[in-house]
This record gives structure tokens, C-alpha cells and sequence, in this order.
């Protein structure tokens, strides 16, 4: 669970209070004794920032016990779906909460995934935009997989392949999480499926535990490395974020006071600065992560911190990094 006192114990005043921001990451849950739901985010948003609007991202939550296991997935989406109407009747604030809806849906379905999307895109006409499934696995067990149970190149399977045509056929997006020893399994799975939109989260997951512990400067250089190849696929676009995490290694989680936003500027700023520099502006888009990330960083802070690291953009290149790209990715 999330220490809220100890969180609060980095204040810093609000950088550019006025720039709008799309957070085109963030969870909500109620379960084992954790609960993020609208207003818990809506705590965490009205804390200066000006969040406009924002992006679900599926977390295995609230799936129906009154459908089939595989149509069990559709119930996140009536979920979400009813929070938005909240958020959206106005009584919440100006911000539109889950604006834009990214589900689950196993592709590993084949082409049986299509019924699953379909009950997905009745639950909510409006919002609804495409899915996650998660891919993240390694063979260490200090390093934990993906909740979606994946299996070694799980992105290339002939089953998941086929139901990721689906994908296109539907025009429907696809949200990547995957580790960054797995960056080429996903480059294929890019190339192999231009007409998808594409959204790579947490930069691709560099590891920082287990075999990977101390080792960042190692780390960062096979990621560098591997993530250059996507510089021509211009059909995958990058959420610079999802990087505080325990899997990460930097351990913010460990720490008497929790990370300020220049604390988080000097340990990661590499990843987001060569994101940008070598993808551009209107690929990608700041996330926040949250309340995974909250358990490193409080909200107001790690705004700071992404407009800290923007401080010598173009007004045009910020409003891509912190809304546009989002909204247009997202179809919002």
C-alpha cells in the first residue's frame, strides 16, 4: 500500500501550472486492501498540475465473474467505462478521467480474439480504443512476469500473431509492456504490423533487480542499443514514464524521504532525453504510471520532474510531450 505521509514529505511548488497534460497511463483498483479509484486519483491530479484528461490502462481488474473466462476482460471495460461517466458528468471537476479505455483481451485467442473486442467496443462505444497484453517475462525468478502469465517470446507466437491481425482489422490499438531484453521480439512484432498503432510503455521495462542490480549504466547501454531500431517504424510511439517502479531498481521505495523531482531528472534523464532526441516530440508522450509509480513518487513531483527535463524545448515540442501526442494517439 501507499504511505501517504511519507509522500507528502517532498513538497515543491508547481512548475508551469498552467501547461495542459493528457495522462495517458494510470490504473484503477479496489483489492487486497488497496483502492485507487476515481476519487483517490482525482486527489492525486488535484494537486496543481493542469491534467485535462486522462488514459485507463487495463491492471486485471474488476473482470466479470458472470462471463466466460476469456470474455471475463469485458468487465474492466464496463467498469471503466462507468467512472468516465462519472468524470464526464462534470461534478468531478474540468478534468475528463479515462477519456480514452485500453483493455485486455488474450490474443493468444487467435482469431477468436475478435469476439472478445467486439464486447469491448459495445461496452463503450466512445471510449474504448485498444488493449494491453502484457508480455513481460524473464527467465530469473527474482524478476516477477507480467500478470497476464506470458511465456518466453510470447509477442511471436503464431496463435498471439493471429490475433493481433485482429487488431488491425478492427483499427483498434495495442499497448506493449515488455522487459528491455525483449526489445527485439517486440521491433519484429512493430515490423511485422504497420497499419497497428502501437504504444510501447515504461520505455520497454529496463531491468534493475536481480542479475541486473547495480548494474544501470550496463542496463542503459543494451537498451540504448536494442531501442534504436525503432527509429523508422513510425507506427510505434513511446510513454516516456512507468520507470519509479521496484522493478526498476532505483529503489526511491527504500528510502527515508521519497524522491524530489531533481533527484529523478539526475538518475533516469537519460532514457527520456535520448527518447525524445531520437524519436521526436510527436511520438512521444509523458505518463505518470500512477499508483504504481506512487509507490516511489508523489504526482505533484514527478510532473516536475518531466517539465524539468523540458525546460529547453519548444512550447510546440511540450505540448506534444505532455498532450498532443497522447491525445491523438489516443483518439481523444
Amino acid at each position: 500500500m501507499v504511505d501517504q505521509v511519507w509522500l507528502d514529505k517532498v513538497q515543491e511548488e508547481i512548475l508551469e501550472p498552467d501547461l495542459r497534460i493528457c495522462d495517458p497511463h494510470h490504473h484503477l483498483w479496489d483489492r487486497n486492501g488497496s483502492r485507487y479509484l476515481l476519487h483517490e486519483l482525482l486527489d492525486d491530479i488535484n494537486t496543481g498540475h493542469n491534467v485535462v484528461s486522462t488514459v485507463f490502462v487495463e491492471c486485471d481488474s474488476m473482470f466479470s465473474k458472470d462471463l466466460p473466462d476469456h470474455m471475463a476482460p469485458v468487465g474492466e471495460t464496463e467498469f471503466v467505462q462507468g467512472v468516465a461517466a462519472m468524470s464526464a458528468s462534470g461534478g468531478y471537476g474540468d478534468v475528463r478521467a479515462c477519456a480514452g479505455i485500453v483493455s485486455f483481451a488474450d490474443l493468444t485467442l487467435g482469431a477468436g480474439v475478435r469476439e472478445v473486442l467486439e464486447a469491448h467496443v459495445q461496452a463503450s462505444v466512445n471510449r474504448f480504443r485498444g488493449i494491453r497484453h502484457a508480455a513481460g517475462w524473464h527467465a530469473s525468478k527474482e524478476i516477477k512476469n507480467s500478470h497476464s502469465h506470458p511465456v518466453e517470446h510470447q509477442m511471436l507466437q503464431d496463435d498471439f500473431l493471429e490475433g493481433f491481425a485482429v487488431l488491425g482489422d478492427m483499427g483498434l490499438s495495442f499497448d506493449a509492456w515488455c522487459y528491455h531484453e525483449q526489445i527485439p521480439e517486440f521491433v519484429q512484432l512493430a515490423r511485422m504490423n504497420p497499419d497497428v498503432t502501437i504504444i510501447l510503455d515504461h520505455f520497454a521495462g529496463p531491468l534493475g533487480i536481480g542479475p541486473y542490480q547495480g548494474k544501470q549504466d550496463e542496463v542503459f547501454a543494451a537498451w540504448k542499443d536494442a531501442i534504436q531500431a525503432l527509429k523508422d517504424v513510425t507506427n510505434v510511439s513511446f510513454k516516456l514514464g512507468g520507470i519509479n517502479m521496484k522493478v526498476n531498481g532505483f529503489d526511491w521505495h527504500k528510502r527515508d524521504l521519497p524522491a524530489s523531482s531533481n533527484e529523478l531528472v539526475d538518475a533516469t534523464s537519460a532514457y527520456y532525453e535520448f527518447c525524445i532526441d531520437e524519436f521526436g516530440a510527436d511520438r512521444c508522450m509523458f505518463e505518470s504510471n500512477f499508483p504504481v509509480d506512487k509507490k516511489s513518487v508523489s504526482y505533484p513531483v514527478l510532473w516536475n520532474a518531466f517539465k524539468k527535463l523540458t525546460q529547453t524545448k519548444s512550447d510546440q515540442e511540450k505540448a506534444a510531450l505532455f498532450h498532443d501526442t497522447a491525445a491523438r494517439v489516443y483518439r481523444l
